[in-house]
């Protein structure tokens, strides 16, 4: 059977998106696979189901390139707060999305020039997780700042942390040379991660402005993360390198993100952009 999907990215973090209100696949890891490849099908990094929610406006669930489930997405949850804002007629400023990471709330920045499509939110991503055991991390201690991490022949400072999903947060000032290729399998199948990780590179560029370089978990290297930025800037404060309550520009290959780490919750803005639709076959 054919089904029609929406291909939206954040910041040129891009998922096939199916709205699954009335219908929904009975092997989304396999589908996700498949149509993730970026020769052989659509391509992205991964893929986005939308469905009815329980006490929200809709559900997401999200799949990796891989085919591997992720708890949250911060850039594909704006998305699916577009797709809801311009093409389910939830048109309202404030809206819910529930995830496996718990329900998140969105708020409608602004719109297109035209007025009629959405195009920045910002999204309460909730409180960050420090203690090792519910990131996971194998570590010891009740958070993980700076810590010795030896990689390959190679030992960083890592500070890790869970925004629905774990991360894995090195500081460095050489972000162009890095082999991210080589660098990011490591760090995400390290034994120190039992679920494996999300490993973020990170040069501080100025007050509050980050650069970085982000390598996901089931998808590798990606040109922007919602969840990577957020750790980022976070593991920044928590380094003394960025202020709390303040807004912290977080500069991505696909763009840039804004993040505001209050110590109770993080705040995510950036846009949401449908680049096309088309049809597939199931």
């Amino acid at each position: 059977m054919e089904k029609k999907f929406y291909k939206f990215h954040g910041a040129g973090n891009d998922y096939i998106f199916f709205d699954c209100f009335d219908w929904a696949p009975k092997r989304p890891a396999v589908l996700a696979r498949k149509l993730s490849d970026r020769h052989r099908s659509v391509g992205g990094d991964g893929m986005v189901l939308i469905l009815p929610g329980k006490t929200a406006d809709a559900k997401m669930r999200m799949f990796n390139a891989d085919g591997s489930e992720g708890k949250m997405c911060g850039n594909a949850i704006r998305c699916v707060a577009k797709y809801l804002y311009d093409h389910k007629g939830v048109r309202k400023r404030d809206l819910t999305i529930e995830t496996a990471a718990g329900t998140k709330k969105l708020h409608l920045v602004s719109r297109s020039w035209d007025k009629e499509c959405a195009h920045l939110f910002t999204v309460d991503m909730g409180k960050p997780k420090f203690d090792p055991a519910r990131i996971p991390a194998l570590f010891g201690g009740d958070k993980v700042v700076g810590h010795p991490l030896t990689v390959g022949e190679e030992t960083y400072r890592v500070t890790c942390l869970s925004m629905g999903n774990p991360h894995c947060v090195v500081f460095t000032e050489d972000l162009a040379g890095l082999d991210l290729a080589k660098l990011g399998p490591a760090f995400e199948n390290h034994p120190a991660f039992p679920d494996r990780v999300n490993a973020e590179f990170v040069r501080v560029a100025g007050e509050n402005q980050l650069e970085m370089r982000v390598w996901e978990r089931g998808s590798g290297e990606t040109l922007a993360c919602g969840t990577g930025a957020c750790a980022a800037a976070v593991a920044a404060v928590m380094n003394g390198l960025c202020a709390k309550n303040a807004e912290i520009v977080v500069r991505l290959k696909g763009g840039k993100l804004r993040v505001v780490y209050t110590g109770k919750t993080v705040y995510l803005t950036g846009p949401a952009e449908l680049a096309f639709t088309g049809t597939v076959e199931i």
